[in-house]
């Protein structure tokens, strides 16, 4: 072994380390592996950021664009619609919502279709009297199978048809991946349907109702003669804080202000709406000295209100202005249901990851309450304003339903209650579906390389606006593209340097004995495994010179080698962390770490039980 092999496998190994700890970002790992690769002179300076330019990262960013067009014309919801057929028992609900999202994942970005489809099974399995889980797991993994099936389908498709390009082969074209991909789809998807749906873990998570927030929510008084009267709601969030609540809403002259500002300053017969624990509510009025609001006490006050409404000072008029369409609503309003709990799952990759509710300044800016927080079905309100979210969270959210809605936009999260159904504009769907198809044909029939088929796609539905200019590049996953295009310099260094044929000397040699079936089953099994445990770009970026390296080693082709890479790449279902969409289902289906390998491993051993022999005869050696 030559210092520069020892040397990247070391910095590969350590990335690899970070990777499986999810302690960092994986596009931040990335990027850490890429610059310590051109500091240590594998990586040319010149050369270190061409990943940026590389097909595959601009077909990953064409693609998700187009997806983003499709998404907002409504064609895919009405087509989920249609698809999944209403009143039907558990067992043809599964097979609907898997088939669906299969299809729908062939072609576009996957987690993009399993955000789509998860209030629908979220509300059939309330219906059907199911677990959510029951449901939402066979989502995520079909949505995953359905990936393997096109080049455009996952980007660890791109990746390998990259790694075939770079060595003289051409590129993967766009249906190639179909003979295997298909095969090991159907025989997924029919596991799911039949038998595998039934060996998901029956757990409960903390619904809007489980939340149980109600039995929080204590009204209580400023009195005359209260030490609280004076000051700001800033001084009161400070002193609820050592007794774990918080402030959710004041009423001043039965006008509720669901999110008041930080600055406004308290009087006396203002009421705060606040939440906190039964055991922790007489700390609560003894260290603020504030008292329980009873119902009928507003009866003997309406004329004391009416005075100080007349008296109130010019200051805390404004402050009353600034907070119009903050969430400030009269009891009428609420009545009518404008303020309203919604739960939001938090998506992978999302801003959120690593923030707090304090951090994010949630009242001054969307006039939103946060009141509860669920992970793996774990409701906590412990320091609920000082808690870091993570992807998969589920998110208890109060306030008027636009600002809800403008927050999860901006912010990456999918509302868990059933959406009302987006009603396509018929001249939008029809162009969106037509850009998709044509630039899909334009790829297969060789009329473009499929990374300028997909900028030009991506191009179209900006130019006919089917995709604001203003969310276009919301659309795009950065944190992916970003990994995908600081990891291919990285691979290559591995070919470059020998490490990868040195890796896969050792593999031959001491698993394989140079059987080439059993190198091909190698590759795809370690693939998988990894998989499991880090990014399926990452996992590919580093598996694709290993397979190049053993097939060189043996004397064959590469492509039933970089087909077990794509294969294996794809197929993470043992964890909630090997794939988005695992992570995404964790909070709304109450799944614990360990609750995957129920389905997850017998699907994992009947996709290599499946894949081998169709590798070898779609791409025999």
């Amino acid at each position: 072994m030559s210092f520069d092999q020892g040397l990247i496998l070391a910095i590969l190994g350590i990335a690899i380390v970070m990777f499986v700890s999810g302690r960092w970002r994986h596009d931040l790992v990335a990027g850490a592996t890429l610059l310590a690769c051109v500091l240590a002179g594998l990586v040319d300076a010149d050369a270190a950021f061409s990943g940026f330019g590389h097909p595959a990262v601009v077909t990953v960013a064409g693609v998700l664009i187009i997806s983003r067009a499709l998404q907002l014309s409504g064609a895919v919801d009405a087509m989920a619609r249609r698809l999944i057929p209403a009143g039907a028992g558990p067992a043809l609900t599964v097979a609907g919502l898997t088939v669906v999202a299969a299809v729908l994942s062939g072609f576009m970005n996957n987690v993009g279709a399993l955000a789509l489809l998860m209030p629908i099974a979220i509300q059939t399995a309330g219906r059907l009297g199911l677990p959510p889980g029951r449901l939402l797991m066979p989502l995520a993994f079909g949505s995953i199978l359905g990936g393997m099936t096109t080049l455009i389908g996952t980007p660890t498709n791109l990746i390998v048809s990259g790694f075939r390009a770079e060595v003289g082969e051409g590129a993967f074209r766009m249906f190639d991946f179909a003979p295997v991909g298909v095969g090991v789809a159907l025989a997924g998807v029919a596991f799911i349907v039949l038998i595998g749906w039934r060996l998901v873990p029956a757990r409960e998570r903390a619904t809007v109702e489980g939340f149980d927030t109600g039995r929080y929510f204590t009204e209580v008084r400023i009195g005359e003669k209260s030490k609280s009267a004076g000051k700001t709601l800033s001084d009161i969030d400070k002193a609820l804080e050592n007794n774990d609540a918080q402030i959710i809403g004041l009423i001043r002259n039965e006008t509720r202000i669901t999110a008041p500002m930080p600055y406004r300053r308290l009087r006396a017969g203002d009421i705060l709406v606040i939440e906190t624990d039964p055991g922790a509510l007489a700390s609560v009025l003894s260290a603020l000295d504030l008292e329980l609001e009873e119902a009928d006490s507003h009866s003997d006050e309406d004329a004391e209100q009416a005075e100080r409404k007349s008296r109130k000072a010019p200051d805390e008029d404004k402050a009353d202005e600034a907070e119009q369409g903050q969430g400030k609503t009269s009891s009428r309003d609420d009545e009518r249901g404008e303020i309203a709990l919604v739960e939001l799952a938090v998506l992978p990759g999302s801003a959120l990851g690593g923030r707090s509710a304090t951090q994010l300044d949630l009242r001054n800016r969307y006039g939103l309450n946060m009141l509860a927080l669920s992970r793996a079905g774990q409701r906590s309100i412990s320091r609920l304003k000082t808690t870091l979210i993570r992807p998969g969270d589920v998110l208890l959210m109060q306030g008027p339903m636009p600002a809800v809605a403008g927050f999860a936009a901006d912010f990456g999260c999918v509302p868990l209650a059933d959406r009302a159904l987006r009603i396509p504009d018929p001249r939008k769907a029809a162009l969106s579906v037509a850009t998709l198809v044509t630039a899909v044909a334009a790829a297969a029939f060789g009329w473009l390389p499929a990374a300028v088929s997909f900028a030009a796609g991506a191009l179209a539905v900006v130019v006919l606006d089917l995709v604001p200019l203003r969310k276009v590049y919301d659309a795009v996953d950065w944190p992916v593209i970003v990994l995908l295009a600081a990891l291919m310099p990285v691979a290559g260094a591995m070919a470059s340097t020998g490490a990868a044929g040195l890796l896969a000397d050792v593999l031959l040699n001491t698993v394989a004995q140079g059987n080439a079936v059993v190198a091909v089953g190698l590759i795809l099994v370690v693939t998988m495994t990894l998989s499991d445990f880090m990014n399926n770009a990452a996992t590919a970026a580093v598996m694709c010179p290993v397979a190049l390296g053993t097939a060189t080693q043996l004397g064959v082709g590469a492509d039933p080698f970089l087909m077990a890479v794509a294969i294996g790449g794809s197929c993470a279902f043992l964890t909630p962390i090997g794939h988005q969409n695992n992570t995404l289902i964790m909070g709304p289906g109450g799944f614990r770490f360990g609750d995957y390998l129920r389905l997850g491993l017998p699907v994992e051993l009947l996709v290599i039980a499946t894949a081998i022999p169709l590798l070898l005869w779609a791409w025999p050696l």
